[in-house]
């Protein structure tokens, strides 16, 4: 069995929702992980793994657009105390001698893995961007092209790539591997329903949005991520619950939030149609709302506005058809590939070089 470093983003719930499974199928197959993370990552892992705590990046988003001067400003002042972080994490690969490396887009394990010249599986929905070909509309490609570089620059050489994704296109090396969305496991079991209301995610101050939702007085709407609370006609504001969303999730009728990747997976796989309203500034969340309506599942929300939300719930019934269609796994193809890869000494695993 190995022993096993797993860097995890602390980035957003996706990243830690992920290494959370991930962790816990390794360790019921005999293997040793300690995980590395930060903000969101170490407060939804720590009370259930050993974690240890960095520093990481963080982005300040305000109305649905990340703000490149506060989020440049909320990093220089990390600066001191992710030194010392650095070198706790030194320490840890020094006196715990993995075997290997896992990242989900954590950069510092990544590069550790290099300079160790440990064997390094990078495990994410962001590698798609690096090593699948996708067709990128026109006024995106340059967002395309930096986004491939940071990706570059934030896990360089990877042995191995695991890509999670909802579109699948042709890859571009043979170290890379395409997946279906991990799914947690309360989604897994949910049964889907379908009740009147529409589920609305948003990030904190998206009220342009909400604003819109209050002209529809014949659809009801359950809106998570909002500063509001409690009843304003039409509209029920509710606190996150870790058991709340899924269901109301899982009963609703179309979903109509941000395009984060694990929220979009998750309500395919439970037969959703999505309009999404990608933050502005994150290509990730544009590529995902591109392909989430190339491929007929729902739209890409461009202004937000009653016109653009009317439209798509005219549409629900043909996005539901398309959805029928949508190919569901269990999280079985991802963990059958890493037993293949850690198993037997890391004789797969070793046979990769890195790229």
């Amino acid at each position: 069995m190995a022993k096993i470093i797993y860097g995890v983003s602390g980035e957003g719930s996706g990243h830690s929702s992920r290494a959370r499974l991930i962790t816990e199928y390794l360790i019921g197959k005999g293997h040793e992980v300690k995980i590395v993370s930060y903000d969101r990552g170490y407060r939804n892992l720590s009370g259930d793994f050993d974690v240890l705590e960095i520093v990481g990046l963080t982005i300040v988003s305000e109305d649905n657009e990340v703000s490149k001067l506060k989020t440049i400003a909320a990093n220089l002042t990390k600066l001191p105390e992710g030194t010392r972080a650095f070198n706790s994490l030194r320490g840890l690969f020094k006196q715990f001698s993995p075997e290997c490396v896992i990242s989900d887009f954590e950069p510092t394990t990544a590069y550790l893995a290099n300079h160790y010249k440990l064997p390094l599986i990078s495990l994410d929905n962001q590698h798609r961007m690096r090593y699948m070909d996708y067709v990128c509309p026109d006024e995106l490609k340059q967002e395309a092209f930096v986004t491939e570089t940071v990706i570059r620059a934030m896990v360089p050489k990877p042995w191995v790539s695991l890509i999670t994704t909802f579109h699948f296109g042709p890859l571009k090396n043979s170290h890379s591997f395409l997946f279906p969305p991990i799914l947690r496991k309360n989604i897994l079991a949910l049964g889907t329903t379908e009740q009147d209301h529409i589920l609305v995610y948003v990030t904190s101050g998206f009220d342009s949005l909400i604003d819109c939702l209050s002209s529809f007085d014949r659809e009801q709407f359950i809106v998570y991520g909002s500063e509001h609370t409690g009843q304003r006609n039409n509209i029920l504001f509710k606190e996150f619950s870790a058991d709340g969303f899924p269901r109301d999730l899982a009963a609703c009728k179309a979903v109509i939030a941000t395009a984060g990747f694990t929220l979009i997976s998750e309500a395919l796989y439970l037969n959703k149609p999505y309009l999404a309203f990608p933050m502005q500034g994150q290509f990730e969340q544009q590529l995902n709302a591109h392909m989430l309506e190339k491929k007929g599942y729902g739209v890409r929300g461009g202004k937000v506005d009653e016109k653009t939300i009317a439209a798509f719930l005219y549409q629900l019934p043909k996005y539901k058809t398309t959805l029928s269609q949508y190919p569901r796994d269990a999280n079985h193809q991802i963990q059958q590939k890493l037993d293949e890869l850690l198993d037997d000494n890391l004789k797969h695993l070793l046979a990769f070089k890195p790229q």
